[in-house]
């Protein structure tokens, strides 16, 4: 199984999206990708909005490419309405979706779900609810988790995992869990055992705010429940890359399991770590921005500042 990290935060933009070929087909995990519209008070630095538009180009093209595409959730940095990824990506190709209707919040089942839907269902080959749900596709399983929460409750909505088996090689992608913070979070990947887990991370970037503590502590210890199961492979990323103190769980979690492979998805595909959002603030103390006055495209929420030296205080 072929495994491409396509763009992430720890690359730069919000986004987890994900590129695999099993021997039969071509898979991709929410091709989009945005900014976070304000950051230490700072919207978006011309540096940024380059950098997003460089990866939308490579998602368009591995989007092109797959035959299957996974929407998670309808969150604007996990799926696109045509405004950097163009359309054309979902012509003829088998699409499946979280659940539009039930276990997700008012913003995303009253207004982005259909809307983005009623794109998708005129272009795609079949659209196909995948909560709970296995499909098999030319000798290739996709297992879907039911609706888990998009955090550590349903304001910002639910989430699915999902699960890439070739051949009883598999990988588990859990979408915005930011921990796994509860049980009915992590049970699908220790029940599923994944030689790969792609895994967001606590939300530090909020600890204290809308992130507590009592989060941060559960989502340590299932990510240590995962790594203690066997999975030899974990790329943590998303949430936890938005904080330039992420370093330090990595230390510590490299020195618990040092047989295991702890990584950023950058680092995975042998790139340098480039958190531009959580260096906003240094971006713009080092010069000008054309773009100074234009807003991010990420419409998911609207971010607070950083808690600065967190790991201080736990």
């Amino acid at each position: 199984m072929k495994i491409e990290l396509i763009a992430f935060d720890s690359m730069g933009v919000r986004s987890m999206c994900t590129y695999i070929e099993t021997k039969n087909i071509k898979i991709i995990i929410d091709p989009s990708a945005a900014l976070a519209p304000r950051r230490f008070g700072l919207p978006p630095h011309e540096i940024e909005f380059e950098r997003l538009n460089q990866l939308a180009k490579k998602i368009t093209e591995k989007a092109l490419n797959a035959d299957v595409i996974i929407i998670t959730h309808y969150h604007y940095d996990h799926h696109d309405l045509g405004d950097l990824i163009p359309l054309d990506i979902y012509n003829n190709k088998i699409v499946m979706v979280k659940d539009p209707e039930n276990n997700i919040n008012k913003s995303q089942r009253d207004f982005r779900a259909p809307l983005f839907l009623a794109i998708v269902k005129q272009r795609a080959k079949c659209l196909e609810i995948a909560d709970n749900k296995v499909f098999n596709i030319e000798g290739t399983r996709i297992e879907f988790s039911k609706a888990v929460f998009h955090g550590s409750n349903s304001l910002l909505g639910y989430v699915i995992e999902v699960m890439i088996d070739d051949d009883g090689d598999r990988i588990i992608h859990t979408s915005d869990v930011q921990g796994p913070i509860f049980e009915d979070q992590i049970e699908f990947l220790l029940k599923n055992k994944p030689r790969i887990a792609i895994v967001d991370g606590p939300m530090t970037y909020m600890l204290g705010y809308r992130y507590s503590y009592e989060n941060l502590d559960a989502s340590l210890k299932n990510i240590e429940r995962l790594l203690e199961n066997g999975t030899e492979e974990l790329i943590l990323d998303h949430h936890m890359l938005r904080d330039k103190n992420y370093i330090h769980i990595f230390k510590s979690l490299r020195e618990k399991f040092p047989k295991a492979k702890i990584l950023t998805a950058a680092e995975y595909m042998g790139l340098e770590v480039d958190i531009l959002e959580a260096r906003r603030k240094e971006l713009f103390n080092k010069g000008g921005n054309k773009k100074e006055n234009m807003e991010g495209n990420d419409r998911e929420e609207n971010s607070t500042s950083s808690i600065s030296n967190i790991w201080e205080n736990t």
